[in-house]
């Protein structure tokens, strides 16, 4: 794991940050964590999966990402918007894909929502903050109370 604040430069992060609060479709998917769980709902926008471009929004927000991360081969890579709640709640614990892979987290906005890791470590929600870890270890995510959404970037990888 390893977490690395101010990931992009002011300037770029501004530009994404634009772009995946104002300007996305986002689409209602059920179950957070684990499929029929019957968690909570959030919205979730799919930029890259099965080897295809997903979105026309992948260039200004994916792109500049994954010019710093370079992987060999993505997986997936998606936005998640979850809407705020009286009370933080934790989602079902879930692996992204169970083979061997790398996970990428790149948070929007700050507020008190976190991401909770297979070890027990909370990764307090910072915007412009990445998070580097193991996605086919369990891990969970939550809502947040202090502002209307807590909206991240999920990339798996190789």
């Amino acid at each position: 794991m390893k977490i690395v604040d101010n990931f992009l430069p002011k300037e770029q992060f501004k530009k994404v940050q634009q772009v995946v609060k104002y300007d996305l479709p986002w689409y209602c998917t059920q179950d957070v964590g684990t499929p029929g769980a019957g968690d909570l709902y959030y919205l979730m926008h799919m930029f890259y999966r099965e080897n295809e471009v997903q979105s026309n929004f992948y260039h200004p927000v994916i792109k500049p990402l994954l010019d710093i991360i370079k992987p060999l081969s993505l997986i997936r890579a998606k936005g998640n918007l979850y809407p705020s709640t009286h009370k933080i709640y934790r989602h079902e614990e879930h692996v992204d894909y169970a083979h061997p892979h790398k996970g990428f987290l790149y948070y929007i906005n700050t507020n008190n929502g976190f991401t909770i890791l297979h070890n027990g470590k909370k990764v307090e929600s910072v915007a412009n903050r990445a998070l580097f870890f193991d996605s086919s270890k369990m891990h969970r995510s939550t809502t947040c109370t202090d502002q209307h959404t807590r909206i991240n970037i999920n990339i798996n990888y190789i």
